[in-house]
């Protein structure tokens, strides 16, 4: 991987306002892709493939990532950056929307990564599981949406996506095959390991 278009991306990312990992969530992610070394990687919402790119690092031999991406100026800005960062022989575009695409994969996957549409959550929640392999991880950003989740007041423009974090959050927890744990790294991290 090439470390210094790497960097180059992620400032590219930050000028342009495209949402990118924080450094401290990807921080723990890494730790976690270090210890167990996925051999396939989900991740619902590639935006400009800064993440995708991140994780490609962590992967067992001969390992990949399909990423999904629904906006046609982002998957091509993504495929550009991955060719940059010299990663393209592991991860796999798949242009379209998530809530179209994932019911017609039927690959298991090591890690799911989900950082879409808030308001999909759920939906994205229940395909991860499908797919998830035995002892996999599932990893969710933003579950904690700038603090709104974790309080009453919301705006109207936020409700839905509120509503559906909070059952997103719900549901992992209530889970018995999952063990999970929410951090507050950047805007709120849910890991749940299938136990």
């Amino acid at each position: 991987m090439n470390k210094i278009e790497l960097e180059k991306i992620k400032q590219e990312a930050l000028q342009d306002n495209i949402p990118i990992i924080m450094d401290d969530t990807l921080e723990i992610i890494k730790k976690e892709l270090n210890d167990r070394a996925p051999k396939r990687l989900l991740e619902i919402g590639t935006a400009v493939g800064y993440s995708a790119i991140c994780f490609s690092e962590f992967l067992a031999e001969n390992g990949e990532i399909d990423t999904i991406e629904r906006d046609e100026e982002r998957v091509i800005k993504a495929k550009e950056n991955i060719k940059r960062a010299e990663v393209e022989n592991k991860i796999n575009i798949l242009a379209g929307d998530a809530l179209e695409i994932l019911p017609k994969l039927n690959k298991k996957y090591d890690v799911v990564f989900i950082d879409a549409s808030k308001g999909k959550y759920p939906f994205f929640l229940e395909e991860a599981l499908r797919l998830l392999n035995d002892k996999g991880i599932i990893f969710a950003d933003n579950v904690l949406y700038k603090g709104y989740v974790m309080s009453d007041y919301n705006k109207h423009k936020q409700r839905t996506a509120v509503r559906n974090l909070r059952e997103f959050i719900k549901r992992l927890q209530e889970n018995e095959t999952l063990e999970t744990n929410i951090l507050e790294a950047g805007d709120g991290l849910a890991i749940a390991k299938k136990i």
